[in-house]
């Protein structure tokens, strides 16, 4: 408390000059702005710290008994009944307060009751909005499990028919072209056979004209040639008759070459064609499984679906058919 007091003694020496040239605004704000500016250096704050320290305050004690006494003085020479009026105004004046302060407790109190029931039924909703919400929750979480269960199902099992459609599809397409390499070595196995017989067919033909007299020697370069066959020869004469070595027709022979040798060709066309068919075939399969593999589930589902309907339109070939006509 004395340290209080010192401080304060100092700030008012210290400010005394400027505290008397200003009037009570002004010295309300010296106050409040210039002395904290003052003293917010180290020095300054040292400086009040000193004049502080060097302040007495030992009759302090002695002016406060002095005080004391002084009102006591005062308080004996009052008439008593001045003395009880204004101890009676005090009293008063203190009751009027309480009643002023009970009012307002009880305002205060009232309000504060009214205030919480609210808060309280503002709560509660809230509770029972809050409690309609997890049931809502609750029951859309189930539900999000269940879907989530059945997609998960649903994946495994797409995922499952995706590897084996795509094995399916493998093997298609490995069938496809194990047909093709086939269709490839018959085509190539023909190709040789109708070489061989065209070197037959001419070794044949050189033969007939090496052995055949002059007029028939006539007919064998003619139909070597690819002319027609004449009833008769160039001069118009009788058709000699087939040489004693040979009890065939050198004729039929060489139409029954020229049968097999065009249905040979015929047979070569159509392996050719069957072959670019399956060429075409294998490398739709084979775009279509490549893009089946490189896309979403769903477009994965639908392209096998798409190229299983396709299939069984497609007609089925058989290597076999191909040596038919060859044989």
């Amino acid at each position: 408390m004395d340290t209080l007091f010192q401080v304060a003694v100092a700030l008012l020496t210290l400010s005394c000059r400027d505290l008397l040239a200003l009037d009570f605004e002004g010295v309300l704000k010296h106050f409040r702005v210039a002395v904290p500016k003052k003293y917010r250096s180290e020095e300054a704050a040292k400086t009040l710290l000193h004049t502080a320290v060097a302040i007495k305050v030992k009759k302090l004690k002695r002016y406060e008994r002095e005080y004391q006494v002084h009102k006591e003085q005062e308080r004996q020479m009052e008439d008593p009944v001045q003395v009880l009026q204004k101890e009676k105004q005090r009293l008063m004046e203190s009751n009027l307060r309480l009643e002023r302060e009970n009012d307002e407790l009880a305002h205060e109190l009232v309000a504060s009751k009214i205030q919480l029931r609210r808060d309280l039924d503002s709560a509660e909703d809230r509770a029972d909005a809050l409690g309609k919400e997890l049931q809502t929750t609750a029951s859309s979480l189930a539900e999000l499990e269940e879907e989530k269960k059945r997609l998960d199902t649903e994946v495994v099992q797409v995922k499952e028919m995706c590897r084996r459609e795509l094995q399916s599809a493998e093997a298609e397409a490995q069938r496809k072209t194990t047909i093709l390499a086939e269709y490839k070595q018959i085509c190539s196995q023909l190709s040789q056979q109708l070489e061989r017989e065209q070197r037959r067919n001419k070794e044949s033909l050189g033969a007939l004209r090496a052995q055949a007299c002059e007029c028939c020697a006539a007919l064998v370069q003619r139909v070597g040639e690819g002319g027609p066959l004449a009833p008769g020869g160039d001069s118009g004469g009788p058709r000699p008759g087939p040489p004693d070595h040979d009890g065939d027709d050198p004729g039929a022979q060489l139409r029954q070459l020229e049968l097999e040798l065009a249905q040979t060709k015929l047979a070569l066309v159509e392996a050719q064609c069957r072959n670019q068919d399956l060429t075409h075939q294998l490398s739709c399969a084979s775009a279509e499984l490549h893009a089946s593999k490189n896309t979403w589930l769903h477009k994965t589902l639908s392209s096998i679906r798409e190229v299983a309907r396709k299939e069984p339109a497609s007609p089925g070939t058989n290597p076999k058919e191909a040596t038919g006509p060859s044989a």
